[in-house]
């Protein structure tokens, strides 16, 4: 039987992170992953679907070419060269993963984990016994009732990313991070989207004013969007598939698509874990419930990442594993993350930044709102990407900043200047002095901070 100090399963974002961190520490760490290293997020998620969207860009900037006289002719477009483009990335960046494990000494172990007791677990018939164990097993795409996933008309996230041929027109089901998207990268390749959304708005997480200004700018480019709204069932037509969609007062239409894309949320892979063996408790369904750093139930069994109810993001998967192993190795850390400086970042054209407050969370009257156009920023203007606002929420009195949200070009970039001051406990009064070069889009956040303070110049 092999012994480790610390055993994680996974070797997504929360998994390969923390074997590294562990290393580090000093801490003999086997990390166990049944699929490959990288986890969802490398291999099927954040980094293939940025390469799509980059390669939508520039997909996007032909009818500027065009403007400019430079003759572009589509007729052998090719999407098949863009698929392949995005798994060349993910396969560069999961052996780049696998490379940084044997790198530092962390023993990569394939297969699939199953526990035994507390300290033991069975990988292909063999028990290997960790003092700690980490799991770190991720999410999965969640179905719904009627729309069963079989990756050829009704679609997971997986299942849109490995798609080698365009459909002429698809329905995509939720409008979070993962829906956005999409619909940014099938429709800046001519696919006709729908977007339905069950909410009032698109991106409903997000700030009500980031929610408007996406779905004008997503209206503009002739992406259909139904709010309050539900799909109901499909059936086969001859030229497609036939989707029910009914609103909030019971107001039935039907709208014929080739494919369906389910983006509706993720489960847990909790499934087969043997969890139940050794005690482990979850909460809200299939999360498994934690408490400071991110100990589960079990003394020396941690969860971080999507199998937890934390926010399904691959940055919060990290950063959690990290607080586990340090913990584990004496270090002083944070017993949790703070909900209030998670960044979140969408994608889609206009990006979306944002962390902390909403304007609907707003109970204090103490509160300011600021809100500064990207059309007073120069760089904006001169590269023609001036849609969008930065929005502040800060202290009335003390200028501290209590949420940010950002609509714009590189909103997913500038957010972090923001996120930075919030941690640090810097007031916007002391952003609105700070110089910035000119021009940059970062000029947007002193002029943001100027405008809360009472003397923006640029607008």
């Amino acid at each position: 039987m092999k012994s480790y100090e610390l055993i994680i399963i996974g070797a997504g974002p929360g998994g390969y992170v923390g074997a590294i961190r562990a290393a580090q520490l000093g801490i003999k760490t086997a990390v166990i992953e049944k699929d490959k290293p990288g986890g969802v997020c490398l291999n099927v998620g954040c980094i293939p679907s940025k390469a799509l969207i980059h390669q939508a860009e520039q997909f996007n900037a032909i009818p500027d070419l065009v403007k400019m006289g430079v003759k572009v002719d589509l007729a052998d477009f090719d999407y098949q060269q863009v698929f392949k483009k995005s798994r060349l990335a993910s396969k560069k960046l999961s052996k780049g993963v696998q490379f940084l494990l044997k790198k530092n000494k962390v023993d990569y172990i394939e297969g699939e984990a199953v526990f035994k007791d507390k300290k033991t677990l069975l990988v292909n018939d063999e028990e290997l016994q960790g003092d700690h164990i980490i799991i770190a097993t991720g999410s999965r795409p969640k179905e719904i009732p009627g729309f069963k996933i079989d990756e050829e008309t009704i679609l997971s996230s997986t299942g849109a990313l490995m798609l080698e041929k365009l459909p002429k027109k698809m329905l995509i089901l939720g409008s979070g991070a993962i829906g956005v998207e999409f619909s940014h990268i099938f429709s800046s390749f001519g696919v006709e989207i729908h977007l339905v959304e069950m909410l009032d708005n698109i991106v409903p997480t997000e700030d009500i004013d980031i929610s408007k200004e996406l779905e004008k700018a997503f209206k503009k480019r002739k992406i259909k969007i139904y709010t309050a709204t539900k799909a109901t069932g499909y059936e086969k037509g001859e030229n497609g598939l036939i989707v029910t969609l009914k609103d909030m007062d019971d107001n039935e239409q039907k709208v014929e698509v080739d494919k369906i894309l389910l983006a509706v949320g993720r489960d847990t892979n909790v499934k087969g874990l043997g969890l139940e063996k050794i005690g482990v408790e979850l909460e809200r369904g299939n999360f498994i419930k934690t408490g400071d750093y991110y100990e589960t139930s079990v003394k020396d069994v941690y969860a971080v990442g999507d199998v937890t109810s934390s926010p399904l993001l691959a940055h919060v998967a990290s950063k959690e594993a990290e607080i586990v192993v340090e913990h584990i190795a004496g270090e002083e850390t944070e017993k949790k993350l703070d909900p209030t400086i998670i960044p979140g970042a969408i994608y889609c054209e206009p990006e979306i930044g944002s962390f902390g407050l909403k304007e609907k969370d707003i109970k204090d009257k103490k509160v300011k709102i600021t809100k500064f156009p990207y059309k007073g920023i120069g760089k904006a203007t001169a590269v023609e990407q001036s849609e969008g606002f930065i929005k502040l929420l800060t202290h009335e009195v003390t200028g501290e900043i209590l949420g940010v949200s950002i609509i714009g070009a590189q909103a997913t970039e500038l957010i972090h200047e923001l996120l930075l001051a919030k941690e640090l406990g810097i007031s916007t009064e002391k952003i609105a002095k700070l110089i910035h070069a000119h021009p940059t889009f970062s000029e947007g956040i002193m002029e943001a901070s100027r405008m809360s303070q009472g003397w923006a110049v640029q607008v």
